[in-house]
């Protein structure tokens, strides 16, 4: 099932009409669009699995390895549930994220779950660090303004098996008030794919929400944008156009590295 030109179309159609506004910070400025999501992987050749007619929605990946579901009834705390399942020579894992949890950033780890990230040398807390997110004697790490934590979770019985938790919380109550998201990522999710998640979470660059947007707080701030609705709609399709390059090229190169090589054939004279 790729893309369609249609679908695109009915994308840019919504777009097209909305006057962007730089919304921040990124885990204020609510759901979005769930196309960024659901583009990026129909592109890399996903498919939908789930019952067309149902409000739930199930995308899953070429290898049936991966699937990611979208069910607007499971309540504010897990909307989108992604899972792989294990290998003969990797382990499963999951994640979710909640209602309020923007698109965009959930996007930053479906794009590199897709486009397969090289190992990672740093840890998700270091990615935080590095653009100036407040790292605890705990493991965790807040954002600037207080409202978000990532949290690190080891297992009892092994320090080697983490988990990674992010919540974040009513502004107007600190850091024990109301929950509005949260994402889990299970033990044995890779690494990379987490640090893809934070990067996308901690971006100080704005998202782009039209005016009358669902946001998670009513705190967040938003300004006219400099990006005009074609531009907005013009990022989304290169990034499309990137991911569809990325993907085929890693498709030419395991076609390649699974074809046998050639052998000289041995001449034998017919038997007469």
């Amino acid at each position: 099932m790729p893309l369609s030109e249609r679908q695109l179309a009915t994308f840019a159609d919504k777009h097209a009409w909305q006057i962007p506004f730089d919304t921040s910070p990124r885990h204020l400025a609510g759901p979005g669009d769930a196309r960024h999501i659901t583009h990026g992987l129909a592109v890399a050749g996903w498919q939908r699995t789930s019952d067309p007619l149902s409000p739930e929605m199930v995308l899953t990946s070429p290898d049936h390895r991966y699937s990611i579901g979208f069910d607007p009834g499971a309540g504010m705390f897990a909307w989108w549930r992604l899972w792989a399942e294990p290998t003969d020579n990797e382990h499963g894992w999951y994640a979710y994220f909640g209602e309020l949890a923007p698109a965009e950033i959930i996007s930053g780890l479906t794009d590199a779950l897709v486009t397969s990230p090289p190992p990672a040398d740093t840890t998700p807390l270091d990615v935080l660090d590095a653009v100036g997110w407040l790292i605890d004697a705990q493991g965790a790490a807040s954002s600037p303004d207080g409202t978000c934590r990532v949290e690190r979770r080891a297992e009892e019985r092994d320090d080697s098996e983490v988990s990674w938790h992010i919540e974040v919380r009513d502004p107007d109550r600190g850091r024990f008030g109301p929950r509005l998201w949260e994402t889990r990522f299970a033990v044995r999710t890779p690494r990379p794919l987490v640090n893809a998640f934070v990067t996308a979470l901690a971006d100080p660059s704005p998202l782009q929400r039209g005016m009358h947007d669902r946001t998670a707080h009513y705190s967040v701030v938003q300004e006219p944008s400099p990006l005009t609705p074609k531009q907005v709609v013009e990022a989304h399709t290169a990034r499309l156009d990137a991911i569809r390059a990325q993907t085929r090229a890693a498709r030419r190169q395991h076609s390649r590295s699974a074809t046998p090589p050639a052998t000289d054939a041995t001449w034998t004279p017919a038997r007469r």
